[in-house]
């Protein structure tokens, strides 16, 4: 039976130090504050991230180099027969179709997973595939199957500040200054290919149910076939004092389902601030 290696990035909310326990590699996601190459987790915390996007430094989100996806890849299948990749959302980050690219050479190798998932629900992907791995499938055949219930997902965001919607030019400053003056929080939502509107609220109470009754509607609905193979999740860019409140309304809400909880990934987080909520659901494989 091959040996299979799972690789996911950063984006995952998986750190180094746990990716190290769970025995799989995790590639961090490089960004440019200030002219200077940072790479999560290894040369920028997330308190050092938060710090300078709160100072307003220059940020910007970029992609790891075909070297640097080489390197981790060759290191990999030293000790390895297959790797079974997930990176970040193709609709979200172009990582995913360089990955798939460089893949090509290494003649079925190497399987890179168009998952459509980022943060708490690609974390739940990288299980996904470790379950299927240790259940005797190869690369190729976990690729498959995760590929084929990608999108059996959602993600439901809100923000505290439209300030960084606005510098991304997501909404008007003329929106932003309303917005900020009758206290509206946006919710967006993920559904596989990118980050877009889904609501708007008045202040955090009613954001916070806008988003949960969107995730029953999603259970009882889209998802009510496989409702009891569902796993909640919870990310945020708050404070954890905040995030454990968030985390037990949830479970309030929804007694019953195991959440997956951690800090939203910075690529998100570069978007919409510090501050911000997400509550998710996505299908065990």
């Amino acid at each position: 039976m091959s040996k299979v290696a799972i690789v996911t990035d950063s984006n995952s909310g998986i750190t180094q130090k746990r990716g190290k326990e769970l025995g799989i590699y995790v590639l961090p996601m490089p960004f440019f504050i200030d002219e200077k190459l940072y790479f999560e987790d290894i040369t920028l915390t997330q308190e050092e991230f938060y710090e300078r996007l709160r100072a307003d430094s220059d940020i910007s989100t970029s992609q790891p180099s075909p070297a640097n996806v080489m390197e981790l890849w060759e290191k990999v299948l030293g000790e390895n027969d297959q790797i079974v990749c997930i990176p970040m959302s193709s609709g979200l980050s172009s990582t995913c179709s360089t990955a798939m690219s460089i893949a090509g050479e290494y003649k079925g190798r190497v399987q890179v997973v168009d998952n459509q998932r980022i943060s708490v629900t690609q974390e739940q992907s990288v299980y996904d595939a470790m379950h299927l791995r240790d259940q005797g499938m190869d690369a190729a055949e976990i690729k498959e199957v995760l590929e084929r219930e990608k999108l059996q997902a959602s993600i439901y965001i809100t923000v505290d500040t439209l300030k960084y919607l606005k510098k991304g030019g997501r909404i008007t400053p003329a929106a932003a200054a309303v917005g900020t003056v009758l206290n509206l929080k946006p919710v967006l939502q993920i559904q596989g290919e990118k980050l877009d509107a889904f609501a708007k609220a008045r202040g955090w109470k009613s954001a916070k149910k806008i988003m949960l009754n969107a995730i029953e509607k999603d259970l009882n609905g889209r998802f009510a076939d496989v409702k009891d193979q569902m796993v909640l999740g919870m990310a945020y860019t708050c404070t954890k004092e905040e995030a454990a409140g968030w985390k037990q309304e949830i479970m309030d809400r929804f007694p019953g389902y195991d959440i997956l909880e951690g800090p939203l990934s910075l690529s998100v987080a570069c978007h919409i601030g510090p501050g911000s909520m997400a509550v998710t659901c996505m299908k065990k494989a």
